[in-house]
């Protein structure tokens, strides 16, 4: 699955539109997490826990909103983003959306400059 946060795969041209697809959890605070990010804000410093807890459910949001696109026949979605909300005291929502489409692997004509989205990073 191609995911990008623009509005089209560099070089590959968009077929189909399949539509909006989502993922989303809700994570709640654990106590000896809380417990440790109150005695690491006193001092200053990255709060690991925490870090720790949102690649999770940013991860696990993402898988969901790919399997949602895999499930319309997409092979790609484009215009990606995340978003977050605290839904009670101590507990949050981690929101992925974006636009399940199917890309033409076969016409693909990567433009000199644009990104690889088989291989991020690499130009």
């Amino acid at each position: 699955m191609i995911i990008v946060n623009t509005e089209t795969v560099p070089g590959y041209p968009i077929r189909e539109v399949k539509g909006l697809v989502q993922g989303n959890t809700i994570r709640a605070k654990h106590l000896g997490r809380d417990i440790m990010a109150g005695l690491k804000n006193l001092v200053g410093g990255e709060l690991k826990g925490y870090t720790e807890l949102l690649t999770e459910a940013r991860r696990e949001a993402m898988q969901r909103m790919i399997m949602q696109a895999q499930q319309l026949g997409a092979n790609a979605i484009v215009n990606t983003r995340f978003t977050t909300s605290a839904v009670t005291q101590g507990a949050a929502e981690l929101y992925a959306y974006g636009t399940a489409v199917v890309v033409d692997l076969q016409s693909a004509a990567p433009v000199q400059g644009d990104v690889d989205p088989f291989q991020p990073g690499v130009r």
